[in-house]
């Protein structure tokens, strides 16, 4: 299909829908920044995020652009590129707030963690989409190898939130690619419940476990945050406060008391779902959610109209992605999540993160102005299209 024909097939609603949280994450971001910066430099990270979003609109147009075929013949290369540059941050990289996330690159810095997100989604659909079957548990040993690898390095670093962001993408392809429920129900959940009983084991009878301790109180003091309220559980105070403050309607943009007093820590990165709840109220923050929801709606219609296999795991990985972001960062300041450090898709503050978002709208896209290259039975069972029976 000729090029300009494509671009005519673009998805305007899912281009619009990035543009609307964008342009919103502007005022919040300014008003989550304002009690930080002087009254001179109160637009710096505003001015920032706008270069970001400028960015991201390109990145998306060029990974929207190149058929998405062409991502199976650069997959090796991702992968690996990607599991160098997280080895590297391990040894040069730059640390922050006791993690080792980031590459100085000049006067920014890079997380190559987020765009190992993006390098999993093309490689895993790449890994999935040539294997025949997934009926036996064998079959799940080269997929979970392709995963394990970076996402130890991740979780070394330490970044939880994105070792979990893995582990959603996975089991999404996974089961979009034709595992059977059940075996995904013993790989993950009985995997939750396995690691849920080593925490208690360890506090339990000191049973080690391959964690820092401030990790694990982090991870588990949203169960009672009161605990230790000067400590672990302070973020989750402060942000359910927030949360609770906003009432029905909010305080109103760069009026949220406990933003703009500033005892809202990471409010303008992690917890940014909160300056939301705070200023914008319970209907501002569930209207939010509804723009998410039908971002993540949209991401599963394009997978269903995808014209094969491999375009079908490509937007299921993005739309796992994004659906683990959205779900843990709103549950996260509301105290039913645990505080995993995972940023608001083109809402937080974050030029890596915005960037591989970015480039997952950019796959979206991609699928979808190419649902009609090939010529398939749209008439025949959804199954025919998502599933291989060969699974």
């Amino acid at each position: 299909m000729h090029s300009k024909s494509i671009w005519k097939n673009i998805d305007i609603l899912t281009v619009l829908i990035v543009l609307l949280i964008s342009g919103l994450s502007l005022f919040v971001i300014g008003s989550a920044t304002k009690p930080l910066l002087s009254p001179g430099s109160q637009l710096y990270f505003v001015h920032r995020q706008i270069a970001w979003i400028f960015l991201g609109l390109l990145t998306m147009a060029i990974v929207a652009w190149v058929p998405y075929e062409k991502f199976r013949v650069i997959s090796p290369y991702l992968y690996w590129t990607s599991v160098l540059l997280l080895a590297f941050v391990l040894v040069k990289g730059h640390t922050a707030l006791g993690a080792q996330r980031w590459i100085n690159v000049g006067p920014f810095q890079l997380q190559p963690s987020e765009f190992a997100k993006i390098a999993i989604v093309i490689t895993l659909a790449t890994h999935l989409s040539q294997k025949q079957r997934l009926s036996r548990w064998k079959d799940f040993i080269s997929p979970g190898l392709h995963v394990l690898l970076p996402m130890l390095l991740v979780l070394k670093q330490p970044d939880l939130g994105t070792t979990l962001v893995f582990v959603a993408i996975t089991a999404g392809m996974l089961f979009m690619a034709g595992a059977s429920w059940w075996k995904l129900v013993i790989i993950f959940p009985g995997g939750l419940l396995t690691v849920i009983l080593w925490i208690y084991l360890h506090y339990r009878f000191h049973i080690p476990i391959p964690m820092h301790q401030y990790q694990l109180n982090r991870l588990i003091i949203f169960l009672n945050p009161n605990k230790d309220p000067l400590g672990a559980g302070f973020n989750v105070i402060q942000s359910r406060i927030a949360v609770g403050s906003g009432g029905l309607f909010g305080t109103g943009i760069f009026t949220a008391h406990f933003n703009q007093l500033s005892f809202l820590p990471e409010s303008y990165t992690d917890f940014i779902f909160a300056v939301v709840a705070e200023e914008l109220g319970f209907v501002g923050s569930m209207a939010l959610l509804l723009v998410y929801l039908l971002l993540l709606a949209r991401g599963i219609y394009i997978a269903n109209q995808a014209k094969d296999r491999y375009g079908m795991l490509l937007a299921t990985g993005v739309v796992s992605m994004f659906a683990f972001h959205v779900i843990e960062s709103a549950g996260m300041v509301s105290g039913i999540m645990p505080v995993a450090g995972v940023p608001l898709p083109f809402m937080s503050y974050g030029g890596s993160a915005f960037l591989a978002d970015s480039a997952g709208i950019g796959i979206l896209l991609n699928v979808y102005m190419r649902r009609h290259d090939l010529s398939y039975n749209r008439s025949a069972p959804v199954t025919q299209v998502v599933y291989s029976k060969n699974t």
